[in-house]
């Protein structure tokens, strides 16, 4: 269990990190140029409800349903889990920028835009300062909420340690459950049956 081969837990932990943090830049990479296209004080209403409306239907469905989706397209494995994890995460991300974006200071910009700034200038100085804290913030939140689901994807055979572990569950072999960080502790003795199906 603690050996560093590919069925190893650090192995199945680091790589349950790897695809929390790239199913996040994914759903960032993704998300940031539709939250500028679905900002009302940036684009034409019509074109921001649209925009928000695809982006509701996303934030619809679970990572555990894109997973299930994205097997059949990229096979069992981690590509799975991380395109699972990027495809939830551009609902959310985009949500939480759009409302950062909306509430900018536009005095700012037109301070700016009478000083003779360039656009390039006016997004440097006057844009960015004022998004970057709250992307942080988000993009932050997200990944704390992809480590989670990048554990619990393995189930589905979407990569992490999700599968070893439930594996380790339906085989009754307590001791390796224990030994995962991400179970909690079990007092019942190794290879004990578990007492819920004990009869």
């Amino acid at each position: 269990m603690f050996n560093l081969t590919e069925t190893g837990l650090p192995y199945l932990l680091l790589q349950t990190f790897a695809i929390g943090l790239l199913g996040t830049l994914v759903g960032a990479i993704v998300a940031i140029p539709l939250s500028f296209l679905a900002a009302t004080n940036l684009v034409p209403n019509w074109l921001a409800y649209l925009i928000r409306f695809v982006l509701m239907a996303i934030r619809t469905i679970p990572s555990f349903v894109y997973a299930l989706l994205f097997i059949p397209v990229v096979g069992l494995g981690s590509s799975a889990g991380v395109m699972a994890l990027g495809f939830e995460s551009i609902g959310m991300i985009a949500k939480l920028f759009i409302e950062a974006i909306e509430d900018l200071d536009m005095g700012v910009i037109e301070a700016m835009d009478a000083a003779g700034a360039t656009t390039f200038q006016k997004i440097r100085f006057g844009v960015l300062p004022q998004l970057l804290p709250d992307l942080y913030s988000i993009l932050l939140y997200r990944l704390d909420m992809n480590l989670r689901d990048a554990a619990i994807l393995g189930l589905v055979g979407a990569g992490g340690i999700g599968a070893p572990l439930s594996f380790a569950m339906s085989g009754y072999k307590w001791s390796a459950v224990d030994a995962t960080p991400a179970a909690p502790r079990s007092e019942r003795p190794p290879d004990a049956p578990c007492p819920a199906i004990r009869g």
